[in-house]
């Protein structure tokens, strides 16, 4: 993953089932997130589902010296982790264990291998916010994106404080108004975008 790009990443639970069972988990996602990789990645957008997760982030231009001497280490053989995939590696451990430990299960909780897709094409950065914010509307856990807890719609339509990178993605769509209009118009294309991003 290479300083100042941009990606769209995303996982779901192993066999598909879940990751979140309770409100709490949520938070302590977000939390743990936060702890491991606000050093080296900003958010634009996401959204976290019971079974699986999306995030759209840029990775911060930083050197290794800043953030720690173990920065990089070997696993597999000869391979080296980045300082952003080690921070990935254990923020997706220390929540499994967390999970884990607080439901009494045991075994892999995500799928291997994360997902990324990196970002070059403007039109994408478009689409992929509002497939991401359209996917509890997809599942039909709401019927209005703003009333959906576990993304950031609210956060960059709001005024409050937040680390989303809230007026960089308004500033990329217009405004706030064509922000909001962008979401309703598309509203009901959920599967001709999900096949023009995963294509």
């Amino acid at each position: 993953m290479e300083q100042g790009s941009f990606y769209h990443i995303y996982n779901r639970g192993n066999n598909k089932q879940d990751i979140f069972f309770e409100e709490k988990n949520y938070d302590l996602f977000l939390k743990s997130f936060d702890k491991y990789l606000s050093p080296f990645v900003d958010v634009y957008a996401y959204c976290l589902m019971p079974n699986h997760f999306h995030f759209l982030i840029k990775i911060k231009e930083y050197q290794a010296s800043e953030v720690s001497k173990t920065s990089e280490v070997l696993t597999r053989g000869s391979k080296k982790l980045t300082s952003v995939e080690k921070a990935f590696k254990d923020f997706f451990i220390s929540y499994a264990k967390s999970i884990n430990k607080a439901y009494n299960r045991t075994g892999s909780l995500f799928q291997p291998k994360f997902k990324r897709k990196e970002i070059t094409d403007n039109s994408y950065f478009t689409t992929i916010i509002q497939y991401i914010h359209a996917n509890p509307l997809k599942a039909k856990l709401c019927n209005a994106y703003g009333e959906y807890k576990y993304s950031s719609y609210k956060a960059i339509t709001d005024t409050g404080i937040t680390k989303i990178k809230r007026t960089e993605v308004l500033e990329w769509l217009g405004n706030r108004e064509v922000f909001i209009k962008i979401h309703e118009e598309r509203k009901l294309e959920i599967e001709k975008i999900e096949q023009f991003i995963f294509s």
